[in-house]
């Protein structure tokens, strides 16, 4: 099965056997474009191109047949708008969960319709990470692209068009759009169109294990697959890495640390907390409820703006200057909020702060702050879920982060949880080629999939000693994060 991953910062191609062996793994990156402040926006033609570009070079590595595919799944990025014109082309480039332009839509939402109302049906509060803003500033900026758009879909949907030629909507990135009922897995219409989007736009809605297509022959020419392999609709990508880390049962928990980091808890019913993302899984008749953060990419950004003096082995020396630094980084604090902040403080004008700089602290005690900055607000987002009664008792660390042990250490003492490292780096990839396996019978089921795919290669305990001086230190972040919120907000006019 292969699994297609698209991620803010790049597509990964992945080529699995049944029993989860890596037999081709690819990324190829694309940019993101930042046309004014607040904004942020990708080429979904680039992601095509990099899809494009990953299936030909598997091919040419490892001279597998195509005709031995049994399946394609596909995961997306979350909230991304993408206006699909009557030539099956985008209209313009996609505007992604990154982009904070559409706080009026939801402003003027609010008063038009009600948050309440909103609420009831789509389990999610109103942010500019989300489709629906999005597709309101596009009506009102850009009327004549509105009045052009025959389908509004979002990444994975993308990428099954490009294969397929098949417009869908499945179930688990149904939420971005809060016309979605996520209770009954379909459209409300009526309150879509009292939203102002009109029922037209939205495509019609599959659970993400669904076989919703072949490979076309336009596709097979492009990519190198065959003509005529199975399609499934995929997933949310935080959904997708939430099965491929091997959660799929109620408490289970998977934590990722990238561009667009935070965690999924599995549940087999819907808890709506406005502080929290809640989606359907891709797992049939399952839930998760998600905290999303922003901060996982700081540690890219520390790299870019000032690792020219640790060289090419910038993380591998970060992470040993910051091994030498006791935990709490002597009183060091960082808020991770480098794009406004998800959940579970919603606020799109929060910004980057160390607090408790001084002459004595050094490269390493800013590399420390930053990895517990970011299990800081992992652990704002456990505890908000906690407090709705949700159970978590399994945690398995994904993406990027993951393969730094002491960040993911940091993360056991902070939470005071134990979290498992499944075996592969591609897990998002691997739960979309999971989805491709149930939906073509390769799998009976999501849990032989998972029993026959999923291993785990580490496990990190807490060191409850450090969880003690953490828990001093979370109360100290949750306190500056409180405080500085008329400061954010100052600072967000000037910025806009």
């Amino acid at each position: 099965m292969v699994g297609i991953d698209i991620g803010t910062s790049g597509c990964k191609v992945a080529l699995f056997t049944a029993d989860g062996e890596v037999l081709f793994q690819g990324t190829k990156s694309y940019p993101t474009y930042y046309p004014a402040p607040g904004y942020a926006e990708q080429n979904p033609e680039e992601w095509w191109e990099a899809v494009c570009q990953n299936l030909r070079q598997m091919f040419r590595q490892t001279g597998v047949d195509p005709k031995r595919i049994k399946g394609i799944g596909v995961d997306g990025q979350s909230g991304s708008a993408i206006p699909m014109g009557k030539y099956h082309r985008p209209l313009r480039n996609s505007i992604i969960w990154l982009d904070r332009r559409s706080v009026e839509q939801y402003e003027s939402l609010k008063r038009s319709v009600g948050e309440d109302e909103i609420f009831a049906v789509s389990g999610n509060p109103l942010s500019p990470s989300y489709v629906t803003g999005k597709i309101l500033w596009i009506k009102e900026h850009e009327p004549d692209i509105f009045a052009q758009t025959g389908k509004m879909i979002q990444s994975n949907s993308y990428i099954v068009f490009k294969l397929s030629g098949v417009y869908t909507q499945d179930v688990s990135q149904g939420n971005g759009n809060h016309a979605f009922h996520i209770e009954q897995a379909d459209w409300d219409y009526d309150l879509a169109e009292r939203m102002g989007i009109p029922a037209s736009l939205l495509p019609d809605v599959y659970e993400s294990s669904d076989v919703v297509g072949t490979v076309t022959s336009q596709a097979a020419q492009e990519t190198g697959l065959a003509a005529g392999t199975p399609v499934v609709a995929g997933g949310l990508d935080a959904a997708c890495a939430t099965l491929g880390a091997g959660a799929y049962q109620a408490g289970q928990v998977q934590e990722q640390g990238g561009q667009a980091g935070g965690m999924s808890i599995v549940m087999d019913r819907p808890v709506k907390n406005r502080k929290l993302i809640l989606s359907r899984h891709i797992v049939t008749d399952t839930w998760i409820l998600q905290g999303g953060t922003v901060g996982g990419g700081s540690l890219n950004w520390l790299k870019r703006e000032f690792g020219d003096a640790l060289g090419p082995f910038f993380f591998e020396k970060a992470n040993d200057e910051a091994s030498r630094v006791g935990p709490g980084s002597d009183g060091l604090i960082f808020l991770p909020y480098m794009a406004g902040e998800r959940s579970p403080i919603w606020n799109p004008d929060a910004k980057g702060v160390f607090i408790g700089l001084s002459y004595e602290k050094t490269r390493g005690h800013i590399v420390r702050a930053i990895m517990e900055g970011c299990a800081f607000a992992l652990q704002h987002n456990l505890k908000t879920a906690e407090a709705s009664g949700v159970d978590i008792h399994s945690l398995y660390s994904v993406g990027g982060a993951a393969n730094s042990e002491l960040w993911t250490q940091i993360k056991a003492d902070v939470t005071g949880k134990k979290i498992g490292i499944p075996s592969s780096d591609s897990a998002a990839a691997l739960g979309a080629a999971i989805l491709a396996g149930v939906g073509t019978g390769v799998y009976r089921s999501f849990e032989e999939g998972v029993k026959r795919s999923v291993r785990m290669t580490k496990e990190h305990h807490p060191d409850m000693v450090n969880n003690t001086i953490y828990r001093q230190a979370y109360e100290t972040y949750l306190e500056v994060c409180e405080n500085l919120k008329h400061v954010f907000s100052r600072l967000g006019r000037w910025s806009s």
